[in-house]
């Protein structure tokens, strides 16, 4: 064989070898935008133990194509410019293939733009603002959206439920507040309901008494709480304090231990909606919850449940479509049928999933399911 025959073969033989051997020895990476501290710290955490909780099975399996999955957590505070500085420095690092977040809506919105710049999904678990997956090609919700959450609410939970001839809504002042009361109102009055005040606060505020005192002169028979649980809790403390006897309803954002935990007797009868139950007797959703206990020290909800669902969905997407950003957005797209613990996933063209709910209502200081008035 000649000299340069001799050194081409060898160039082959180094150039499989080296391929074959440097995959395995990498690391899939991936980024986990969430509030881990501040007034949204509990539906952060949950994203945290979930995320790592799917990491950590993924890992025990062989990883993604034999390569461990690790998760870059960072914390947004549940503030939007926190958001988007974090998908800043998400995007700048070529070793981040996708991410999971943000929580908020408006914190998603924010962060949207810089991530459809460069090219990299942003996958939430919980933006159900309809224009989140519609901000661009890298927009991803698996949570479903107000335009199907509010209808469910007004019809199921207002008129079915609690029988409601008339609501007023108070809602946080931003974008999901504002989109989630007036998909709530519109779908209210196309059933019927009488709509007797709409009163908009904003996140800082913590004394409700003055708008509270405002809408219960309009005398409804129910009230819609578009908040936090942690606002939403403060809320129905201060209703039962002014010796208010108003029926009470909020959309899932208020699914949570410390809105029961925070709100005490205050918010026994509230109901609100669901797509995950703790007393599901699926054997992979038992699993899940048993194992989050563990973890958290308490029950997961509806938010936690979507977090595992959709790690589980990216680190699929990223087995399929090997480690390029756009060939993950790509198969993303093309999910059906996803099997997760929050029901089969399949998104929309635009990049949204349609949801069935499930009317949920504290009772005795715990969540319980009302299957009687289901879809």
């Amino acid at each position: 064989m000649s000299k340069k025959r001799l050194i081409l073969a060898l160039t082959i033989i180094f150039s499989i070898a080296g391929s074959v051997l440097a995959a395995p020895a990498g690391t899939v990476k991936i980024g986990l935008s969430a509030p881990i501290t501040g007034n949204l710290a509990e539906y952060g955490e949950n994203f945290k133990y979930s995320v790592l909780m799917a990491a950590d099975k993924i890992n025990a399996n062989g990883g993604i194509r034999g390569r461990k999955l690790v998760v870059d957590i960072q914390d947004s505070k549940g503030d939007p410019k926190e958001a988007a500085l974090i998908a800043q420095k998400f995007v700048q690092d070529q070793e981040i293939l996708a991410t999971i977040g943000e929580f908020s809506s408006t914190s998603s919105l924010a962060a949207a733009p810089i991530y459809e710049r460069y090219g990299l999904v942003q996958l939430s678990p919980t933006a159900s603002h309809p224009d989140f997956a519609k901000a661009g090609q890298y927009m991803f919700g698996i949570i479903g959206t107000q335009d199907a959450e509010g209808p469910f609410n007004a019809k199921y939970i207002a008129k079915k439920y609690l029988k409601l001839k008339s609501v007023a809504a108070i809602y946080v002042n931003n974008d999901w507040g504002l989109v989630t009361k007036d998909r709530f109102i519109e779908a209210a009055r196309g059933e019927g309901i009488k709509v007797t005040s709409q009163q908009p606060f904003f996140e800082t505020e913590k004394d409700f008494n003055a708008v509270l005192t405002k809408i219960r002169a309009t005398n409804p028979e129910g009230i819609f709480i578009a908040a936090m649980y942690n606002e939403a809790a403060l809320i129905c403390r201060q209703i039962k304090k002014l010796g208010w006897n108003v029926k009470l309803m909020a959309p899932s954002s208020v699914f949570s231990e410390k809105l029961l935990e925070i709100g005490g007797e205050a918010v026994e009868g509230l109901a609100t909606n669901t797509f995950f139950a703790l007393t599901d007797p699926d054997p992979k959703v038992q699993v899940y919850i048993n194992e989050f206990r563990k973890r958290a020290g308490r029950n997961p909800n509806l938010h936690a449940a979507s977090a595992y669902d959709s790690a589980l969905l990216l680190a699929e997407a990223i087995r399929k479509a090997g480690f390029n950003r756009k060939a993950i957005r790509d198969q993303l797209a093309q999910t059906k049928n996803f099997p997760g613990i929050t029901g089969k996933i399949t998104f929309t063209p635009v990049g949204d999933v349609v949801r069935k709910y499930k009317i949920l209502v504290v009772e005795n200081g715990q969540w319980v399911v009302k299957k009687d008035y289901t879809q």
